[in-house]
């Protein structure tokens, strides 16, 4: 019996994420274009700028990313690797506190401030809290992580219309989960004033039932679970322990493998 597990949510085999740093104050109006064509996006907040000029205030964090992910990007956005342990640890812990207490839930990732990082941020991060980290360094490719504390994107938005043009089209030989991530600065849209590139991206890769939109920590959480399912010898049960249902393949056909349940394949 031939096995995969190839599928994200709802069985299919593709999967969208946008990520913005900074928390300026023109990620309103991309969240609400965001949500006009249903894409999610994780938004990485400096807690530290929330209310200074030219970004959002600390009131408005829990309602205006309702639906999306609020995540850390440090309190003052330094270079980390240029920062001492200590200043390390507060810049990122502060950060998760004081944004937990505007969304109420737990911020579990973060974005590198300026894109740097080193060796020696990264084996901080588990002991702070962080699952997933995002880098600047694109690679141009459709593929999942192979690092979560240095999560490489797709492309900057710069490029979006370049790689979802692409990606719609992507039909792959050897199925397997296909990734598109894509990372940027809202401000960047009013700097170069072409906020009619993300309503282009998003009519072309908006409202696609053969794509998962979902937020950089709904990502990380799936591909956990996935990691985490368990097959008999003869493959002919599996046991999901986690609280997040899966989709796998067998023998080509989509098959859910709902929270906390075993499920027989044969």
């Amino acid at each position: 019996m031939r096995i995969r597990n190839d599928r994200f949510p709802g069985g299919v085999h593709k999967a969208l994420t946008l990520s913005y740093d900074d928390g300026r104050i023109h990620d309103r109006r991309l969240v609400g274009k965001l949500n006009e064509y249903g894409i999610k996006g994780t938004f990485h907040l400096n807690s530290g700028f929330l209310g200074k000029e030219g970004y959002i205030s600390a009131e408005e964090a829990a309602s205006l990313f309702t639906g999306h992910e609020v995540s850390a990007h440090t309190v003052d956005h330094p270079f980390l690797e240029q920062s001492p342990t200590d200043q390390i640890v507060s810049e990122i812990i502060d950060d998760r506190r004081a944004l937990e207490s505007l969304v109420g839930y737990p911020v579990r990732g973060m974005s590198y401030p300026f894109g740097t990082n080193s060796d020696r941020v990264v084996s901080l991060l588990p002991a702070l809290g962080i699952e997933y980290a995002r880098t600047v360094a694109s690679h141009g490719k459709f593929q999942l992580p192979d690092d979560f504390l240095r999560w490489h994107p797709t492309c900057h938005h710069k490029q979006m219309m370049e790689y979802g043009e692409q990606f719609a089209k992507l039909e792959q030989r050897h199925t397997r989960m296909a990734l598109f991530y894509v990372w940027g600065h809202s401000y960047e849209f009013e700097n170069d004033n072409n906020w009619d590139l993300i309503d282009r991206f998003g009519e072309m890769m908006g409202g696609h039932d053969n794509i998962w939109y979902a937020t950089n920590t709904e990502i990380f959480t799936y591909l956990q679970a996935v990691e985490q399912l368990r097959y008999s010898v003869d493959r002919h049960l599996v046991h999901n322990p986690t609280a997040t249902s899966v989709w796998i393949s067998v023998e080509g056909d989509s098959v859910e493998i709902p929270a906390g349940q075993i499920v027989r394949l044969s």
